[in-house]
């Protein structure tokens, strides 16, 4: 879900696509969309269903009607950019970067740094590096594609992480509660001391319904809400400076942005394409779990932090 288009084409959050669905990118840089749909066997125990035949579709690729991986404002980013570059960082670390749009745009306000965005996806990686290059940021930012508990050596001064606190945890197919712990205490070792660091992960906005949950993990504790994450920050010994929450407006453009691609490749294809069916069928499914789902009750809380 979220990643900042940086975030996370890995992440359970709406990076992977939305906390309702992941995206994970295969190394030829095709999406394949793992929607967590959880349907009730015999026994009444729900059971992840994972639709992986997205790249076979030979889908447009997100970023081209996403700028975030994550419901996120051009107004909100850039306040969340001044955050990290006002200071004036000597290093900026990305951890689950996506496309690394947030991270080329901190180091475009902040000249002295240098930046190192981090994924596990090859496709994303190199996107980011395409676009580095394009804007002339080739010679200050890096991207790498690895897992995150390999860059854990790496501290800097300003850190983003959006969307990607399951890099911590167990994996997203399990459907187990996120481990905001587990991440919040690996991100305080990955900042440096007074440094800054942006953090954007899911919680419930409000207290989860069937409809609401049946899309994602189909459990209430999957997350937290926006108070008790905030504690969980405290408690990592963050300082939090600033706290929001991403808007119903943010949430439905990235919605929208999230199904486009289904309708482009219509577009692209034709209606009479033996695929026409499954496309359609997947943009109704995820417009319904948006729309009659988890609207209003999942949500992105934004925390600027202070180490």
């Amino acid at each position: 879900m979220f990643g900042d288009g940086s975030s996370s084409c890995e992440s359970r959050m709406f990076g992977d696509g939305s906390p309702a669905s992941e995206i994970r990118t295969s190394e030829d840089g095709s999406c394949t969309c793992e929607i967590r749909l959880v349907s009730a066997d015999s026994s009444g125990v729900g059971k992840i269903a994972q639709m992986t035949a997205d790249s076979a579709l030979d889908l447009p690729p997100l970023h081209e009607s996403l700028t975030w991986l994550t419901p996120l404002s051009e107004d909100r980013a850039g306040r969340l950019v001044r955050f990290l570059a006002e200071p004036q960082p000597a290093d900026v670390l990305d951890m689950g970067c996506g496309w690394g749009e947030l991270l080329l745009r901190v180091l475009a306000a902040a000249p002295q740094a240098r930046g190192r965005g981090v994924d596990s996806a090859a496709g994303p990686i190199a996107r980011a590096t395409h676009q580095a290059a394009a804007r002339g940021l080739a010679e200050r930012a890096t991207f790498v594609a690895m897992t995150g508990m390999e860059a854990e050596a790496e501290p800097a001064e300003a850190v983003i992480c959006i969307g990607a606190s399951h890099i911590w945890g167990l994996p997203v197919e399990d459907a187990q509660p996120l481990d905001y712990v587990a991440a919040l205490r690996a991100l305080r070792q990955l900042v440096r001391p007074g440094g800054q660091m942006v953090y954007g992960e899911a919680i419930w906005s409000r207290a989860p319904h069937p409809a609401a949950m049946a899309p994602l993990a189909g459990r209430e504790d999957e997350y937290l809400t926006a108070g008790a994450l905030e504690e969980q920050v405290q408690a990592a010994g963050f300082e939090v400076i600033d706290h929001d929450q991403a808007s119903l407006q943010e949430w439905d453009v990235f919605e929208a942005g999230f199904r486009a691609r289904y309708t482009r490749w219509l577009e692209l294809n034709g209606g009479d394409h033996p695929a026409a069916a499954e496309v359609r069928r997947r943009h109704e499914q995820q417009r319904a779990a948006y729309q009659d789902g988890y609207r209003g009750v999942l949500g992105m809380s934004y925390f600027c932090l202070r180490g």
